[in-house]
């Protein structure tokens, strides 16, 4: 077996590794969210009187930030860059899992090569402000910036990848697609390549245990999804119905 094969059967069980821990961590969590009991009342006012609004509500925090906009309107712009440039990049990187590029994919193609940088600039700015806030800077731990440092890492690899050091596209995207049907295809060994499938690979194993799973939290936190509906309902947790019966 060549030097190639073996870096290409590393990657792969490498990238099935990640894949379980990601999916099987995210369930367990989201789980855990789900069964953990809401007693009270706890809507941040202004709050929601009915269901429409309530999921309109959640429309605007996950689109559109709403609170940390009114919170923070510098770390809002930073943020906004960072979430938006990623999912622009997630979405162009939908062609290496595809056989034939479905049409709106390819369309954003360059238009994820600029988000890349909305991405970096984003990023970068968290990055500057955890060293420079002296409130942040207090309660940050170090991975807070280990999270930061890998996602821009990842970006970084993947922006050399494109305007430094170009890479066999068409064999990676054959090596994703062997993944797929459990197949250990050719991989090429360019290094940032490498680093950069690596620290993918790395943020999806530490995902489920890490900050980031604010991303699916906030669908289940009681100050967000709860409607303003005390006096009109009493509330009671599906745990202390079982209690009444």
């Amino acid at each position: 077996m060549g030097g190639i094969d073996v870096i290409a059967t590393l990657y792969a069980l490498l990238f099935y590794v990640a894949t379980l821990l990601l999916v099987v961590g995210l369930a367990l969590r989201i789980r855990r969210y789900a069964k953990s009991p809401a007693p009270l009342k706890i809507p941040t006012m202004p709050a929601p009187r009915t269901q429409s609004g309530v999921y309109f509500r959640m429309f605007r925090e996950v689109v559109l930030f709403e609170s940390l906009f009114k919170s923070n309107k510098w770390i809002w712009l930073f943020g906004y860059l960072f979430h938006f440039g990623m999912l622009v990049v997630l979405l162009r990187h939908i062609r290496y899992f595809t056989f034939d590029v479905w049409w709106w994919v390819e369309i954003i193609q360059p238009f994820g090569v600029y988000a890349s940088f909305a991405m970096i600039i984003g990023l970068a700015g968290l990055l500057v402000r955890r060293f420079t806030v002296a409130r942040v800077r207090y309660i940050s731990s170090p991975s807070d910036y280990l999270m930061l440092l890998l996602l821009i890492m990842i970006a970084g690899s993947g922006m050399m990848m494109k305007f430094v050091a170009h890479t066999d596209i068409i064999s990676v995207k054959g090596f994703f697609l062997g993944l797929m049907r459990f197949q250990f295809n050719h991989l090429p060994s360019d290094p940032i390549l490498l680093v950069h499938l690596g620290s993918v690979a790395a943020l999806m194993i530490i995902f489920p245990i890490s900050k980031l799973l604010h991303g699916p939290g906030v669908f289940f936190s009681p100050t967000r999804n709860q409607i303003d509906n005390s006096r009109e309902k009493r509330h009671i947790a599906p745990w202390a119905k079982k209690l009444e019966e």
